[in-house]
């Protein structure tokens, strides 16, 4: 099976490393390159023409809106995905207008990057083919990500993946939280391609970890109420429906 090409663009030499070791554990994917300097990384995408390149946008040299536009107007087949924590609408709507074929808010889950970029390169929009609606969405998955961090489930774990994409479920479908064994958990497992059990054990998972670490009064604080004592924790769907809810009202 010939391997899709990926070059690595990122804000440190750590975080490229350790983002093709995961491209290289998968099987899938062969690295091409890895840089943390613009000017450079155009250099080498414009001799290897790597499938996908995967870019910061504050980087050394050129930022990322720069390396966009000048590795589009070399090869526009060359798939570009932007991972970044500058998630401001007006950014996103720079890298989209730049070129960019899809953006992530970081912390970003491998396993979320590489389905993501099968979409992309089977054509498969996964900006739901609305840009509006795509800036909508990532800065929900940013405000979503930062609830998970201070409640403390870390990002490397499945369950924090499988957590987010229940939530923006729900928040695009409230009535799915009433079916989250035949509905929820199959969708999310489609999008992963795992099993449905295999979602639901990884989300108690995480909501285990949050509670073992003590962060129930962070919980409580973010919701606004005192909604959990002690020990006491929530199911999975009365988790991810709290967190819905709350997006929703704000966005009311």
């Amino acid at each position: 099976m010939n391997k899709r090409t990926v070059f690595i663009l990122q804000d440190t030499k750590e975080s490229c490393e350790e983002m093709a070791a995961a491209f290289d554990k998968s099987g899938e994917y062969a690295v091409s390159g890895t840089s943390t300097d613009g000017i450079s990384a155009i250099a080498a995408v414009a001799e290897k023409r790597p499938d996908f390149l995967i870019t910061e946008l504050v980087l050394a040299g050129y930022d990322g809106i720069s390396v966009i536009d000048k590795v589009k107007s070399l090869d526009s087949d060359i798939k570009v995905i932007v991972l970044s924590a500058l998630c401001r609408e007006e950014i996103i709507s720079r890298a989209v207008a730049a070129g960019a074929d899809y953006f992530m808010a970081k912390p970003v889950n491998f396993e979320a990057l590489a389905q993501r970029m099968k979409e992309v390169y089977a054509g498969v929009d996964p900006n739901y083919k609305n840009h509006g609606e795509n800036l909508h969405r990532v800065s929900l998955e940013e405000k979503v990500s930062k609830i998970f961090i201070n409640v403390g489930i870390p990002p490397h774990i499945k369950g924090y993946s499988f957590l987010r994409e229940g939530v923006m479920m729900a928040i695009e479908n409230p009535s799915i939280i009433n079916n989250i064994t035949k509905q929820l958990y199959p969708m999310i497992g489609e999008r992963y391609q795992t099993t449905p059990s295999k979602v639901e054990r990884a989300i108690r998972h995480a909501i285990e970890v949050a509670w073992n670490r003590g962060r129930i009064d962070n919980i409580n604080n973010i919701l606004g109420v005192r909604a959990y004592i002690g020990a006491d924790k929530p199911t999975n769907g009365e988790f991810i429906a709290l967190i819905a809810d709350k997006m929703l009202l704000e966005k009311a």
